[in-house]
């Protein structure tokens, strides 16, 4: 059978920036076995699959895959999907209710050239510590003076952060092809950016996945901003922060983060992006 797709660059306001996505906004009737194959066959970090809902109050069912594996949830593959599906008419008032593994994922579509959106992550952030010193710094491919700290950290997919000094540590990282697969990559931060268009510039790393270096990862900057908000004693309300990813890649990426803490607590976790079309076609699945 033949699908429709769309590929996007997503988290960028221009073509061939950003993170890459493959949309089948109508994939009834493919199986497990068929989406991956099709996702191997783009060989994008991720793939979606528009599916209708299986639970109320829901506008769809998104299921993504990277080249290997299912993911539970993802955020460029949810704001490049939201923006997709509004690009086709599909998006009510300017909101999509996504049924995602992970659970119920609103987005917020915004009109404009280009078109943004900002998801809600679908879970309050989880953190905890992770090997310190020698053992994360070896993960990194840095040296041990050159990290700050590691935590485990998510808003609906885990990640292993590790932080670094400085922006040149960041640029050197070589982290090792066989990482845990405990958690969905390796993400390496820094506050050294260089630059004032961001607050946070941020490497990650799936080879488990079959993504050597992803360009920008909207679901590690949800779980960041969840670790930031949880670990930093921030005051009750709205904190951000601008993360620049892709940049080694020659992709670069601007991913907006921001937790809502309320009565000491993290309430909420939004992850903004624009995204633009690059491609659009048919693919035979047999």
């Amino acid at each position: 059978m033949r699908y429709a797709f769309h590929i996007l660059d997503v988290f960028t306001d221009r073509p061939f920036g950003g993170n890459q996505l493959a949309v089948l906004p109508d994939a009834a009737g493919l199986d497990d076995a068929r989406m991956q194959a099709v996702a191997a066959e783009f060989g994008f970090s991720e793939t979606t699959f528009v599916l209708p809902p299986t639970r109320s109050g829901h506008d769809c069912r998104v299921r993504i895959f990277t080249p290997r594996h299912e993911m539970p949830f993802a955020g460029h593959p949810t704001i490049g999907t939201a923006i997709a599906l509004a690009n086709l008419g599909r998006a009510p008032a300017g909101r999509v209710v996504m049924e995602q593994i992970a659970g119920t994922v609103p987005v917020e579509v915004r009109s404009g050239s280009p078109v943004e959106a900002e998801l809600t992550a679908p879970k309050l952030p989880s953190v905890r510590d992770a090997p310190h010193g020698a053992g994360a710094a070896a993960l990194a491919g840095v040296a041990e003076s050159e990290m700050l700290g590691a935590h485990v950290a998510s808003a609906g997919a885990a990640f292993l952060f590790v932080e670094l000094r400085s922006l040149d540590a960041l640029a050197r990282a070589r982290p090792p092809f066989g990482l845990d697969a405990d958690t969905e990559g390796l993400a390496l931060f820094t506050r050294d950016t260089g630059s004032a268009a961001h607050d946070l510039r941020m490497r990650m790393f799936a080879p488990h996945h079959g993504i050597a270096e992803d360009p920008a990862t909207g679901s590690a900057a949800a779980a960041l901003g969840g670790l930031l908000a949880v670990t930093e004693g921030r005051a009750d309300g709205w904190q951000s922060w601008r993360i620049g990813q892709g940049i080694e890649m020659g992709r670069p990426s601007l991913l907006r983060v921001r937790a809502r803490r309320e009565a000491g607590n993290v309430a909420e976790i939004r992850v903004a992006g624009a995204a633009v079309t690059v491609a659009e076609g048919t693919i035979e699945v047999p």
